[in-house]
């Protein structure tokens, strides 16, 4: 009988999970190892289920009939608080949570290796050889990368490839549905919305409650806000604590200094339609995220590849980071049925380049206007898609990738 093939997976995320169960499902013994020893959580992140997403969660046997809360609607506030456009867009929209736990509980718990992460891999013509920084090692005929932006697999792969800053910054947060005012509930908890201060976007959406619950009354609203900041200045000020410890990429939400936070609001009253400010103040402890994009110009290595935020990471416009990644696996599944693993990847990588670096482009279009400094060319997509009209119809659709 043919040896059953092992793939090593580094990163036990979304992409790692969702191409540990393709795998599965085609007949590979596959182990998930996931640096963080304690459960993931992804605190703060609303997301769009996209059709894509759904068929591939479907194809899996997982049921997508709960997956989020459905909404119909998009509208635009001006700065006074009335509705100045609205278009119909169906979507479901969801948490990160919801859609974590549902690939986590099918993949085989003891399978999933937390506590576990990758320190370097080596690799010959009959397999990959992965070291881990506890000091274990395993061996398999595949190693993916699936460990996110700060990917491990990818700094070994291309040691030159970096995330770039995008000039803006999104404050997130997630307010308990019960907690909004009654009007303002019934006037936007149904809906996508959204609001364009000068060189600014606000948007919310209701996604599930805490323990993934949807009941009327236990969901939450999602409220995400870009704005500029000008990386050698407001951006090193926004990722210094209190205690004047600049941190890298990110800032975790209790170290965001006071101050940074009283601004934040302050801007609120300023800039913000009645509706969004009465948001704001319900805001217990926001969430900073810096903004950036990441290209690679090759996915496959030998043995090796890396799949979702370790391969390509978008500005949040185009809403199509876990699609992507659900398209990443469902790919390298098909491309690795072949017997030969480095043709394979091969393969997969010419499918998926080309769409990675369409998502990136598009994604930086949508988000030109929202730049601390912009380019002629960008000022150009700036006029172009940051009009009221095109957010409303632009912002988190992947038709673009159909036309």
């Amino acid at each position: 009988m043919a040896r059953q093939r092992r793939a090593l997976i580094v990163g036990g995320s979304m992409s790692g999970l969702l191409a540990g169960l393709m795998l599965g499902r085609r007949g590979w013994a596959v182990d998930i190892f996931e640096r963080v020893d304690s459960e993931l959580a992804g605190r703060g992140a609303g997301i769009v289920a996209q059709r894509e997403l759904m068929a591939r969660m479907n194809a899996l046997g997982l049921g997508t009939r709960a997956l989020g809360v459905a909404v119909a609607t998009r509208k635009m506030l001006d700065a006074s608080g009335a509705v100045a456009a609205t278009i119909a867009c169906p979507q479901v929209l969801t948490a990160w949570e919801r859609v974590y736990r549902a690939l986590r509980d099918a993949f085989p718990a003891e399978r999933y290796h937390r506590g576990r992460g990758l320190e370097r891999f080596e690799q010959n013509g009959r397999g990959v050889l992965a070291r881990f920084s506890d000091g274990s090692s395993s061996e398999g005929d595949v190693l993916i990368g699936a460990d996110g932006l700060r990917s491990t697999v990818r700094r070994q792969c291309l040691p030159d490839v970096a995330p770039l800053y995008a000039g803006y910054v999104a404050w997130r947060a997630l307010v308990p549905e019960r907690a909004l005012p009654g009007a303002i509930h019934r006037e936007l908890f149904d809906a996508m919305a959204f609001c364009l201060p000068p060189g600014e976007q606000f948007l919310g959406y209701p996604i599930a409650g805490p323990d993934n619950d949807l009941r009327p009354g236990r969901r939450r609203y999602n409220v995400v806000w870009y704005r500029p900041a000008d990386e050698a200045k407001e951006l090193r000020r926004l990722l210094t604590d209190e205690n004047g410890v600049t941190h890298s990429i990110s800032i975790p939400p209790p170290l965001i200094r006071r101050d940074a936070v009283a601004d934040m609001r302050a801007a609120a009253e300023r800039l913000l339609a009645p509706q969004f400010r009465a948001i704001v103040r319900l805001i217990d402890e926001p969430i900073l995220q810096p903004i950036y994009d990441l290209a690679s110009p090759r996915l496959a290595f030998g043995r090796v590849a890396i799949i979702g935020d370790a391969a390509f990471v978008a500005r949040p416009h185009v809403a199509a980071g876990v699609s992507k990644a659900a398209d990443d696996a469902a790919a390298l599944a098909e491309a690795l049925a072949g017997e030969n693993v480095e043709e394979a990847l091969r393969r997969f990588e010419a499918r998926r380049l080309p769409e990675g670096t369409r998502i990136i482009e598009r994604a930086r279009h949508l988000g030109a206007y929202l730049q601390a400094t912009q380019s002629a060319d960008e000022r150009t997509r700036s006029a172009r898609h940051g009009v009221p009209q095109a957010v409303l119809a632009e912002t988190a659709v992947l038709d673009f990738l159909y036309r």
